[in-house]
This record gives structure tokens, C-alpha cells and sequence, in this order.
């Protein structure tokens, strides 16, 4: 959760720097306590207008949202890709994501929250009520500055809750464009206010009694702390947490062109997403022939600048300090006994570049078994059958999503019924959508985003019931 400049007690602690040159863009100071109570307040005040506000003229502001996420599509790209290195097409896709996650939920928003009759006892009329709850506390990752915002927002704005965002210390120039959009889309002051808070200051958030609710993605870690903290205080929490998603491939009549769809998913966001496909699992037939093809993929590509999105390149990781401990990760998985195809070395210099890499021979003596390598890293396991490849699929800590490739759609369903995941996908990387529910299992976290379940995790499903 913080910034690899970033210091205990610095009151600089906010800081953009530009991955691929190492050069500081802009430092903004930690906010003061008087601060931390303003927002708070500012919040809880827009509550009390906002919620009585008709859904159909919240949904109308939120729609107004997403079209300005459109119409600063040159704008926004290009500070997520300065400030985290992002590749200049894949920054303008996650604003153009965001425009539809806002767009999704306007329209289909009021909908989603309308009364759901239910039957009642002896007569009368009972239905399920949605309504908001109130303050929420937003604490969001690096890797995708708009889109994880997005996806926390949008629904609760259209239910009725109020938001503080607590973005990532390596992304305030981002945090800053968000909480300008939305005053000029027409949200009233305090329905989203974002706040530069320190991390004991978001304890201190999460206890306020002025706060329902905290949702958080990011580490492991992190989400044990505000899961502790919130459940100490009797507040609700939904947690994404990261994941070491599998990525099984049974067989293939293409297997060249199966690698490189692998590679090029392992490679999105320069293999800094939750659920990227971080362990692809290869039956043996194909195996040899896979792991040449990533290896030749990998060895393919130079550093290049993320802004200039030429072809054959690779961005920097977010961080120098994220760069490197991706690279000791693979260092130390080679040193006992892990096999390295490609990459793994990183650029000399300030900027945070690091070779794609290929690595086969993890075994589970080893820390890269269990750990989340969050990096260009393809991890490649050889099984022999369905059942091998189910185990080992299965055999994680995690469990967000996971995907299973076959030309027997059928085999292939099979087994994705069996995986230990939020989310199962056949023949597919992803199912991504505005309207797909996102979200994991074990330590993956809890609770979920997007889709009509993402308009159900911040509300009191209240019963109202009308006797005869």
C-alpha cells in the first residue's frame, strides 16, 4: 500500500514518479487531522441530501460520470501512464472501462436497488428493500488507478452511499484528476472527497462512527490489518486481495498460438494484475513445445517507453523497488532449483524495468509456490492429466480466478466446475464486463464487485412489511 519513496511519518509521503525515468513528477503532503474530520464530515453531510435524491437522478450524475471518463480519455491515460508506467493502450482501455462500469450502473443501477417482493405469512405485502448505508471508506491499489475506483464507486454513488477515497501514496496525481471529475459530473461536495490520509489515519477512519462501511484491494497484509480494525469496530468490509491464478491449458490444436494468447494475458499491465494467470498449468504432451514458444515470446521484447507504445516492447513495473523484489523472487526460485528460460534481469539505471521472464521447476519446497510473483513473470507447471492439473490448480492459498483451455469445451468445463476460485472461465482469460461479478475466495479476500452483486455489498436489505 505505500510507495517505494515513501517514509513512516513523512508528511511527503504522497509522491508521483515517473517508473521508466525514475524522476519525481509531483509530492503532495499526508492531510492534517482537522483534515481527516472535514472529509469525514464533508460526507456525512452530502449523505443526508444525497440518499434522498431520487436513484433515477443519482444514476443521472453517474452516467455524467462516465461520460467524462470518454472525454478525457487523452488526459487521464496519459497520468497512469507516467505515474504508474501503464503502456499508453492499455491506460486508455481501463478509462474507456470506466465509462462503461459508470455507464453499466447508471442504467442498470435503479433497477438492480428497486423493491423485490417476497412472499409474507398470513397476508399482507413484505419486499426486500436496498438503501444506503452511508459513508464509505475506499482504499485503493497502484495497479489500476481508475478502474479499482470505479468499480467501488459507481454502484455505491447510484445507491445512495457517500464515499472518502484513500488512493495509493504512489498515485495522487490520479487521485486528483478522479475527485475533480466528479465535481464537474455535479456529485454535491462530499459525496466523494479524496483524501491523502496516512495509514493510522485510515484506522481512525474506519472506527469514526460517521463510517458504515470500508472496502479495500490490495496486499494480503493490508487487508488483515482493516479486516481486523473493521471488525473490531462492527463495520463491514470487502477485501480483494490478490491471487495466484491458474491458467490450465488440457490441449491444444494450436499450441503456438496458445502460448502466445498465455503470454500475452501474463503480460497485461506488465503482469501487475490480481488475477493475472501467474501459474499456467500444461499438460505434458504440449508442455515442451509451450514453454519453448513463452521463451521465445519473452526473448522478443526490449524495454521501451510506455508513452510511445511501440511494438515489441515491455513497460516498467510500477516501482523500482517493486522491479526488484520480483527479481529477487526469481533469483531466489533459481537458486533452489527452478529453471530460468528468459529474463529476469533488470535494466541498470533508475527506471523500473525487468526482463519478462520464463521460469519452470517450481516446486512446492519453493517460496514461488505459495507466493504471488506481481510481475512479468510466466510460471509454467508440466501435469500429466486432469486430474494432476485440478490438484495442483487447486493447491494455493489463493483463490480469485482461474481459467481452463480445452478443445473439448465440455473437458474443459469440467474441470473449471472443480477450481477453488471467485471466478471460473472455459476457453477464456477473463469474463471482463462492467456486469461480471469480480472477486475471490480464501485469500483472495471477500465480498464482490461489479455486476448486480456489486450493488448488494454496501446496502441494509431491509424488510418491509404492510399488514392487511
Amino acid at each position: 500500500m505505500t510507495s517505494a519513496t515513501s517514509q513512516p511519518g513523512d508528511r511527503l509521503a504522497y509522491r508521483s514518479v515517473n517508473p521508466a525515468t525514475g524522476e519525481v513528477l509531483a509530492e503532495f503532503p499526508t492531510a492534517t487531522e482537522a483534515e481527516v474530520d472535514q472529509a469525514v464530515a464533508a460526507a456525512d453531510a452530502a449523505f443526508a441530501v444525497w440518499r434522498r435524491r431520487p436513484i433515477e437522478e443519482r444514476a443521472a450524475v453517474v452516467a455524467r460520470v462516465g461520460a467524462l471518463f470518454e472525454e478525457r480519455i487523452d488526459e487521464l491515460a496519459a497520468i497512469i501512464t507516467e505515474e504508474m508506467g501503464k503502456p499508453i493502450a492499455e491506460a486508455r482501455d481501463e478509462v474507456s472501462f470506466c465509462a462503461e462500469i459508470f455507464g453499466y450502473f447508471a442504467d442498470q443501477g435503479p433497477g438492480l436497488a428497486a423493491d423485490q417482493p417476497i412472499a409474507s405469512p398470513g397476508g399482507g405485502r413484505a419486499v426486500i428493500q436496498r438503501r444506503p448505508v452511508g459513508v464509505l471508506l475506499g482504499i485503493m491499489p497502484w495497479n489500476y488507478p481508475y478502474y479499482q475506483v470505479a468499480r467501488f464507486v459507481a454502484p455505491n454513488l447510484v445507491t445512495g452511499n457517500t464515499i472518502v477515497l484513500k488512493h495509493a501514496e504512489s498515485c495522487p496525481r490520479s487521485a486528483l484528476a478522479l475527485q475533480r471529475l466528479m465535481a464537474d459530473a455535479g456529485l454535491p461536495d462530499g459525496a466523494y472527497v479524496n483524501l491523502f490520509a496516512s495509514h493510522d489515519q485510515v484506522a481512525e477512519i474506519i472506527a469514526d462512527p460517521r463510517v458504515q462501511g470500508v472496502s479495500l484491494t490490495g496486499s494480503e497484509r493490508a487487508g488483515a490489518k482493516v479486516a481486523e480494525i473493521a471488525g473490531r469496530n462492527l463495520k463491514k468490509v470487502v477485501l480483494e486481495l490478490g491471487g495466484s491464478d491458474p491458467y490450465i491449458v488440457l490441449d491444444s490444436d494450436d499450441v503456438a498460438a496458445s502460448a502466445q494468447a498465455a503470454f500475452a494475458t501474463r503480460m497485461g499491465n506488465t503482469g501487475q494484475a490480481c488475477n493475472s494467470n501467474k501459474r499456467m498449468i500444461v499438460t505434458a504432451g504440449i508442455y515442451d513445445a509451450f514453454v519453448a514458444e513463452l521463451t521465445r515470446q519473452a526473448q522478443a521484447l526490449t524495454p521501451g517507453n510506455p508513452a510511445a507504445g511501440a511494438p515489441d516492447t515491455y513497460a516498467p513495473l510500477s516501482t523500482r523497488a517493486a522491479a526488484e523484489g520480483v527479481a529477487a523472487q526469481i533469483r531466489d526460485a533459481v537458486a533452489a532449483g527452478a529453471t530460468l528460460h528468459a529474463g529476469g534481469t533488470l535494466a541498470e539505471g533508475p527506471g523500473a524495468y525487468l526482463a519478462p521472464a520464463v521460469l519452470t521447476g517450481v516446486t512446492p519446497e519453493m517460496a514461488a509456490y505459495r507466493e504471488e510473483l506481481f510481475g512479468p513473470v510466466a510460471v509454467v507447471y508440466r501435469v500429466d492429466d486432469d486430474e494432476q492439473a485440478l490438484a495442483l490448480a487447486n493447491d494455493t492459498p489463493y483463490g480469485l480466478g482461474g481459467a481452463v483451455f480445452s478443445t473439448d469445451p465440455e473437458r474443459a468445463r469440467r474441470v473449471a466446475e472443480e477450481l477453488e476460485a471467485g471466478m471460473a472461465n472455459v476457453n477464456a482469460a477473463e469474463a471482463e464486463g462492467a456486469g461480471m461479478p469480480f472477486g475471490g475466495v480464501k485469500r483472495s479476500g471477500f465480498g464482490r464487485e461489479l455486476g448486480p452483486l456489486g450493488m448488494d455489498e454496501f446496502v441494509n436489505k431491509r424488510l418491509l412489511y404492510v399488514s392487511d
